[in-house]
């Protein structure tokens, strides 16, 4: 059983940054590719990004590239995204997931959602 928090979410200005924290319970979470995915009301769910286990692979939405990175310490237990040069497109809520396998569509654990909002 893997619990999901993220964090870090808020309102920022077009063009500005903001860090998102995914932070897990259990030492399982070494052993979970993690996600990132957003939703906005009215809209489908929206893949972001991903992450292997140890971190050495990572993969993202076409959409979202050069301006979002995705990262993970386990010693923290805890995955980042870190999103720069944001647009008001970009405002949703934003979930983090864990899968057992790297690169499914099949999530096991998913976290509340943080939400974040882009002002233009």
């Amino acid at each position: 059983q893997v619990q999901l928090v993220e964090s870090g979410g808020g309102l920022v200005q077009a063009g500005g940054s903001l860090r998102l924290s995914c932070a897990a319970s259990g030492r399982a979470f070494r052993s979970y590719a993690v996600g990132w995915f957003r939703q906005d009301p009215g809209k489908e769910r929206e893949f972001v990004a991903a992450i292997s286990l140890t971190g050495g692979s990572t993969y993202y939405a076409d959409s979202l590239k050069g301006r979002f990175t995705i990262s993970r310490d386990n010693s923290k237990n805890t995955v980042y995204l870190q999103m720069n040069s944001l647009k008001p497109e970009d405002t949703a809520v934003y979930y983090c997931a864990a899968a057992a396998v790297f690169g499914t569509a099949k999530y096991d654990y998913w976290g509340q959602g943080t939400q974040v909002t882009v002002s233009s």
